[in-house]
């Protein structure tokens, strides 16, 4: 049991004061013992400086008001797909990790997807240049030159996804629904932000919790969907007109308990 809640606590300690989360363990999708090994990386994502070789594909506009990076599509919703971006960090990480960050819903309508084991489909850089631009489109990155997994935790574009609040975690080379599970944000007139989010990912295990709450959890089989996806890139999508802001954005390494 300590190692269990070892386990949790260091996934929420990045946080402070400023976001209170449950107390109580939780398991790994698989019931694995797991531990928080070292940071691999950590930015506050406070200032123009701590995002200094990102890399934006679409257009928006970044800028940090609250000391936090609130991201705003420049497009005009209307051109559709053409009006979403992503922003990605430019590290490569390994494929046992456990990605923390807060997320601030501002404007709605939009939605807010983050990508992870993002690499070329042949194992390339994702911003090698034989692969094909990239300017936001979602088909760009679901059926394009890349293979990520891809985690919509904030959905709130289409009215069906305002009806019904649910998480998604898809995995491409394909637009393939692993899993699914309730969203327990609020819409933005009754969020008391920030959100805590902490996504694991194990070899094929993948848990996603919100305030320390589980959401949703799969296990890769390695088949039906194709090869067990490694380590890669991180990046953070949004659905235009959405504003949302975010920080304290971690990464840490995970073993065997």
């Amino acid at each position: 049991m300590t190692n269990r809640r070892e386990f949790v606590l260091a996934g929420a300690a990045f946080l402070g004061a400023s976001v209170q989360l449950a107390k109580f363990p939780q398991t790994s999708a698989s019931g694995a013992k797991l531990k928080v090994g070292r940071t691999l990386y950590s930015n506050s994502l406070a200032t123009e400086r701590d995002v200094r070789g990102f890399r934006l594909e679409g257009d928006a506009a970044i800028t940090f008001p609250n000391n936090r990076l609130r991201m705003t599509s420049l497009r005009d919703p209307k051109e559709g797909q053409a009006a979403n971006f992503v922003y990605w960090c430019p590290e490569d990480f390994p494929s046992d990790i456990e990605v923390t960050w807060e997320f601030s819903a501002i404007k709605e309508p939009g939605l807010s997807i983050l990508f992870f084991a993002a690499t070329g489909r042949n194992g390339e850089d994702i911003f090698d240049a034989r692969l094909k631009p990239r300017n936001g489109p979602y088909d760009q990155y679901h059926h394009g030159d890349i293979d990520a997994l891809h985690i919509s935790y904030f959905r709130r574009r289409e009215p069906e996804e305002r009806a019904f609040h649910t998480c998604n975690l898809r995995k491409s080379y394909g637009f393939n629904l692993v899993a699914q599970g309730a969203d327990p944000i609020p819409s933005v007139e009754d969020a008391q932000n920030p959100y805590a989010i902490r996504l694991v990912k194990f070899r094929g295990m993948i848990d996603l919790f919100i305030n320390n709450l589980p959401i949703l959890q799969w296990i890769d089989d390695g088949q039906r969907y194709g090869k067990i996806l490694g380590g890669g890139k991180i990046g953070f999508r949004q659905m235009a007109p959405f504003i949302a802001e975010y920080g304290n954005f971690v990464v840490r390494a995970l073993e065997p308990a």
